[in-house]
């Protein structure tokens, strides 16, 4: 479309008329009317059934609900929203130590992608020497006399707490589901 303003009686700008057919950025064929080339959205929608036709193709399975609809005395069925006998017993509990450690892992996550970013501006393989015994509390960081470094080491020792506490939430959880598995 053109930057162009019309002006109308009195004076007043308007922009181009909306009746005005845009240009068509993905050119033309010869010999083909403009109404039957495909549009950028349908081109989209080929691609992807191109790609995914073995999983569209799969047959769907039912799946049997476990929720079942509550019954009166008499035998009749209430089909309702609050038709089920207890909707809250078929749910799953919250598990606090899985929510916490996922949480932890998107911290991770945004310190790692940070620590790539810091780590790629500091040249040279020291770097990872100075890490390793920052690590290993061989190194204190405070005696780190450049910034970049200093920040690196600190982020680094950030993340390497932010794994092993992952790890501790991990394992504990894993523990109170075995002391919760009913013994034989």
């Amino acid at each position: 479309m053109t930057n162009e303003i019309f002006y109308i009686e009195d004076g007043a700008e308007v922009a181009p008329v909306a009746w005005m057919k845009p240009v068509n950025r993905y050119g033309t064929v010869p010999d083909l009317p403009e109404e039957e080339l495909a549009d950028p959205d349908e081109l989209e929608r080929v691609i992807h059934k191109e790609m995914w036709w073995p999983i569209l193709s799969l047959p769907q399975q039912r799946w049997e609900c476990a929720i079942r609809p509550h019954m009166d005395e008499d035998g009749r069925i209430e089909w309702g929203a609050f038709g089920t006998v207890d909707f809250d017993s078929y749910r799953p509990g919250f598990d606090k130590l899985r929510y916490k450690a996922e949480k932890l892992r998107e911290k991770l996550k945004d310190l790692v992608f940070m620590l790539k970013v810091v780590s790629a501006r500091i040249p040279g393989k020291t770097k990872l020497k100075i890490l390793r015994q920052a690590r290993k509390g061989l190194l204190d960081i405070g005696d780190i006399a450049d910034n970049q470094m200093y920040f690196l080491a600190e982020m680094y020792l950030r993340a390497w707490q932010l794994r092993k506490e992952i790890e501790r939430l991990y394992q504990r959880r894993k523990e109170q589901r075995i002391e919760a598995w009913p013994a034989e």
